[in-house]
Parts: structure tokens; C-alpha cells; sequence
């Protein structure tokens, strides 16, 4: 990916973040996300593990066929990145590549425990900030950061339906 590419990838997850904000976020909220996820990995025949949070809690996990456990660990790598900047972990990773260099060289972080690769979106809350994490583990990079903003743009539309 050439320089042109990352920046207007950045502008674009930047502007994702900005529109995918929440009016609420509980358990029942976590539960529809994940099924949400679910449905649509299943209509993509996506071998995804899919997870949701609220702070440390898990409120949702699902590991759809075609998985292992392998998807869990990158699930917590990149939670946890999500969780220290705050940013989408496709984001923090894309960054860093615009800045001619990579996450584990820029960050001095330990890569057993973060990974700056797509798939881990924060869940923010309008008047509150992010609150949460939505994962999802098991396709190429782009393809895993796509599908958690796919679940929730369509999550949004049922609640602005739902609440009109």
C-alpha cells in the first residue's frame, strides 16, 4: 500500500469513528452486536471469532467453524490496543505505516500482548466516550476491521428505526 492509500484509509476509519457512536451501550446492546456479527459472518461464510466488551467484561463471544484459539489470542492482542489509544487497532496500525514505520517498532510495546492489525473497533457511547471493544478475528485484516463496522452500521439503522 503505497502512501496515498494508508492516508485516505486513515481518513476514512477516522470518519467511521466519528459516525459510529452509540445512544447506549448495555448487555442487551452487546447481545444484539454479536448476533448481528454472527449473522453476517454466517450470510459471508466468514470463519470468524467474534467478541464484544464493555470495559474488561466480555458481554459476547462466538467462534463460528473454520476458528481456533488462535483467533482468541489475536482477539485480546488487539482489545488490548483498542483499549490503550482509544482508536480502532486498524487504525493505531495504519499510523504507524504512514509514519514509514510499524506499530512494534513505534510503540515498544510487547507484540505477545498488542497487535495493531484490523478487526478490534471501540465502542463509544454519545456524551460518555468509548466504553467497549467489538472484535472480530479470523479474515485478512481489512476484511475483519469491514465487517465490525458492516455489524455496526446496521445495528445503528435498527436502533434509529426502533427508537423513531
Amino acid at each position: 500500500m503505497n502512501h496515498e492509500e494508508i492516508s485516505a484509509l486513515i481518513a476514512r476509519i477516522e470518519e467511521q469513528e466519528r459516525r459510529l457512536v452509540l445512544p447506549h451501550f448495555d448487555n442487551d446492546d452487546a447481545w444484539q452486536l454479536g448476533t448481528t456479527l454472527v449473522q453476517l459472518a454466517r450470510e459471508r461464510s466468514a470463519p470468524v471469532t467474534i467478541d464484544v466488551r464493555r470495559g474488561s467484561q466480555q458481554l459476547f463471544h462466538c467462534a463460528l467453524p473454520g476458528t481456533s484459539a488462535d483467533n482468541d489470542a489475536w482477539i485480546l492482542r488487539k482489545v488490548r490496543t483498542v483499549d490503550r489509544y482509544a482508536h480502532a487497532s486498524y487504525l493505531v496500525g495504519l499510523r504507524c505505516a504512514a509514519k514509514g514505520t510499524t506499530f512494534e517498532e513505534s510503540s515498544r510495546l510487547d507484540p505477545d500482548t498488542y497487535a495493531a492489525h484490523g478487526g478490534a473497533f471501540p465502542i463509544t457511547v454519545a456524551g460518555t466516550g468509548v466504553v467497549g471493544t467489538v472484535t472480530v478475528s479470523g479474515l485478512p485484516q481489512g476484511d475483519d476491521h469491514d465487517l465490525v463496522v458492516a455489524a455496526l452500521e446496521h445495528y445503528l439503522s435498527t436502533l434509529s428505526h426502533r427508537d423513531a
